[in-house]
């Protein structure tokens, strides 16, 4: 049995306030933030993990997928009950689970 939890996910974009848009559409409640010199960036408090999204600022952003459940009805627009593969405005597969 582990005893490591994951805390922590900073995702890299290159179309920042886009992939913002993409996911508070799924019910991230993503807020400004930023860190004395750093950039402005996004971060949301998932449970016990913060997913945070950065300017790219020259980072490759590479490719990762992303699972997150979200309440269906809650999302905009509205996700039917199931498993939706979406596409973030970076081409990160997300794998969504609409309750």
């Amino acid at each position: 049995m582990s005893h490591a939890r994951l805390s922590l996910v900073v995702l890299y974009s290159e179309h920042l306030e886009e992939c913002r848009a993409f996911y508070a559409a799924l019910g991230l409640p993503l807020v400004p933030e930023k860190h004395g010199t750093g950039p402005d960036h996004y971060a949301a408090e998932l449970g016990e993990t913060v997913v945070e999204l950065y300017p790219a600022g020259g980072r490759p952003t590479g490719r990762a997928r992303i699972g997150l459940d979200v309440e269906g009805a809650a999302a905009d627009p509205p996700l039917t009950p199931g498993r939706h593969l979406l596409t973030d405005p970076d081409g990160r597969t997300v794998d969504v689970l609409a309750h």
